[in-house]
């Protein structure tokens, strides 16, 4: 059984930025990585996708102000954000992607309020 521990999240005032991390409780090198959100009353997104091999993607909304990493070594993915929004508040989930019929994991989520 996989644990995923999000950590990071906080208030802060737009354009400000945090950095949140996602520590696994085994070993992420073989497995793609993401960090979902999901603000109160919308439906939970994908916000940023690593492969197991590091390359990433972001969903439009925070290209160019969200990194997504990963350091193995550590078993932990993180997510850099800048230039945060009023519209990035939302609770913020690390995923872990089962490879084939593997099970896939979720954490439990790490609050991000940004004041205007």
């Amino acid at each position: 059984q996989m644990q995923l521990v999000e950590s990071g999240g906080g208030l802060v005032q737009a354009g400000g930025s945090l950095i949140l991390s996602c520590a696994a409780s085994g070993s992420i090198s073989n497995n793609n990585m993401a960090w979902y959100r999901q603000a109160p009353g919308k439906q939970r997104e994908l916000v940023a996708h690593i492969t197991s091999d590091g390359r990433p993607n972001y969903a439009d909304s925070v290209k160019g102000r969200f990194t997504i990493s990963r350091d193995n070594a550590k078993n932990t993915i993180y997510l850099q954000m800048n230039s945060l929004k009023p519209e990035d508040t939302a609770d913020y989930y690390c995923y872990l992607e089962g490879r084939g019929r593997a099970i896939s994991y979720w954490g439990r989520g790490t609050l991000v309020t940004v004041s205007s």
